[in-house]
C-alpha cells in the first residue's frame, strides 16, 4: 500500500526491538514483585493473569505477522490499535502493577513512591479529562493528519506513536478504574462524563475513517478497519463502563445498606 513507504531494514525494525525488550522487562519486573511481596497475604491469581495477558496483548500488536502486516494493511493497523491502545491498558491496569510494588518495596523506598504518586504532576497527568485529552485527541491526530504515513515511514516515530498510544490508553484506564491508588480519583460522575465523551469521540472517528480514509488507504481496506475500531473498540468500552459502575456499587453499597442493618438489629425494619 503507497502511503506506508515502508523500506525493508536490514536487521528488526526498530519497534520490534523496542517492544521485545519492554516486554521482557515487565514480565521480570512483574514475576520479581511477586516474589519480593510472597511473605505478604497471598496476592491474587487474576492480577498476574492480566498482568501478562495484557503483555501478551501488547506484543501481538507489536512483534509477529500481525505487526508485519499493519505496514501494509489499515485493517491489520486497527487490530494493533485495538489490541495495543485499548485492551493492553486495561488488562494492565486490572494487574494492579502499583500496588504490587508498593508490597514489594521496603517501607521507606514505598513511601517515596507514595508521594511521587501525589505529586502535583502526577495528579494533572492522571486526571480523567486531561488524560481522555491525551488519548482522544491522540488519535484524531494520527488518522487525521500526516502523522499516520509519518509513523510508517519513519521508525522513531512509529515507536513514539506506539508509546503514546500505549501510555495515554493506560493513563485513562487507570483514571477510570481500577484497584491501584491514583493520584487524581475523581467523583464517579466525573469518570462517567469522561467515558462517555472518549466513547462518542472514539466511535465518531471510527465512522470519520470509514467514510474518509486516510489517503492511499483503499475503501475497502479502510471500511473494514474502521468497522473493526468501531466494534471492537465498543467491547472494551463496555468492559469500562461494566467495570466503573461495578465499581461505583462497591463503595456505595455499604453506605446504602447501613441504615437499613440499623433497622433489622433494632426491630424496627
Amino acid at each position: 500500500m503507497h502511503p506506508h513507504e515502508h523500506v525493508p531494514a536490514a536487521g528488526p525494525p526498530l519497534l520490534t526491538v523496542v517492544a521485545v525488550v519492554a516486554l521482557v522487562v515487565g514480565a521480570a519486573a512483574y514475576a520479581a514483585g511477586l516474589r519480593a511481596a510472597r511473605a505478604r497475604s497471598p496476592w491474587p491469581a487474576r492480577r498476574t493473569l492480566c498482568w501478562y495477558a495484557g503483555l501478551a496483548c501488547a506484543g501481538a500488536a507489536t512483534v509477529g505477522p500481525l505487526a508485519e502486516a499493519s505496514r501494509s494493511s489499515f485493517t491489520a493497523h486497527m487490530a494493533g490499535h485495538v489490541l495495543l491502545g485499548m485492551l493492553t491498558p486495561l488488562l494492565l491496569v486490572l494487574a494492579a502493577p502499583v500496588s504490587l510494588l508498593l508490597r514489594a518495596l521496603p517501607a521507606a523506598r514505598a513511601r517515596r513512591v507514595s508521594a511521587a504518586l501525589r505529586s502535583p504532576a502526577a495528579r494533572v497527568v492522571g486526571h480523567p479529562v486531561v488524560a481522555g485529552l491525551l488519548a482522544a485527541g491522540g488519535l484524531w491526530l494520527l488518522y487525521t493528519t500526516g502523522l499516520f504515513h509519518r509513523a510508517h515511514a519513519s521508525a522513531p516515530v512509529g515507536l513514539v506513536v506506539h508509546a503514546h498510544v500505549l501510555l495515554a490508553g493506560w493513563l485513562l484506564t487507570a483514571s477510570l478504574v481500577g484497584p491501584d491508588p491514583h493520584p487524581s480519583r475523581a467523583t464517579f460522575r466525573v469518570r462517567a462524563i469522561v467515558l462517555v465523551g472518549f466513547v462518542a469521540a472514539h466511535s465518531v472517528l471510527a465512522k470519520w475513517l470509514y467514510a474518509h480514509p486516510p489517503a492511499g488507504v483503499s475503501a475497502a481496506d479502510a471500511r473494514a478497519g474502521a468497522q473493526l475500531m468501531y466494534y471492537a473498540g465498543d467491547v472494551v468500552d463496555v468492559a469500562l463502563m461494566v467495570l466503573l459502575v461495578s465499581g461505583w456499587y462497591a463503595a456505595t453499597r455499604p453506605r446504602d445498606l447501613a441504615p437499613a442493618r440499623v433497622r433489622e438489629r433494632t426491630g424496627l425494619a
